[in-house]
């Protein structure tokens, strides 16, 4: 199964994550560069360098599979009726980079589509946030 794969982890690239407001989308992380950019409790931007192990980054490609996060749509975005509504609402960019393909996909935290592409999304960002912050302790 995982060979046939339209996502193999023998053309695997990088992940790259971005959350935050819609208006302040300041955390970010990139396996590639290994910087991580994120937001302490006291409002300030600080920088580190985190390097993901090929087996951190293994588990993530699987997660991903077993999750069904190839089969979410790109755009889970809530609709607003104008650029106050929902600024205060978490949005996730996830992006998984491979030789010849791409899959990123926009979450927004409130997004009122079927649940179980929801969870799938949901859930494969909380596993990628999750390694970051075992990275982070190491």
């Amino acid at each position: 199964m995982i060979k046939n794969a339209p996502y193999r982890f023998s053309d695997f690239e990088s992940i790259e994550i971005t959350y935050g407001t819609p208006g302040e989308m300041l955390n970010t992380y990139n396996s590639k560069t290994q910087i991580y950019h994120y937001v302490t409790k006291d409002n300030e931007v600080l920088t580190d360098t985190l390097k993901m192990r090929d087996n951190d980054l293994l588990y993530l490609h699987r997660k991903a599979m077993e999750l069904g996060f190839w089969n979410v749509d790109n755009d889970m975005t809530t609709v607003r009726k104008d650029s106050t509504e929902g600024k205060n609402v978490p949005r996730y960019i996830l992006k998984y980079t491979y030789k010849e393909k791409t899959k990123e996909v926009t979450l927004d935290a409130d997004y009122p589509g079927t649940q179980k592409m929801k969870d799938a999304a949901k859930s494969t960002i909380d596993a990628v946030l999750t390694m970051l912050a075992e990275v982070k302790a190491r």
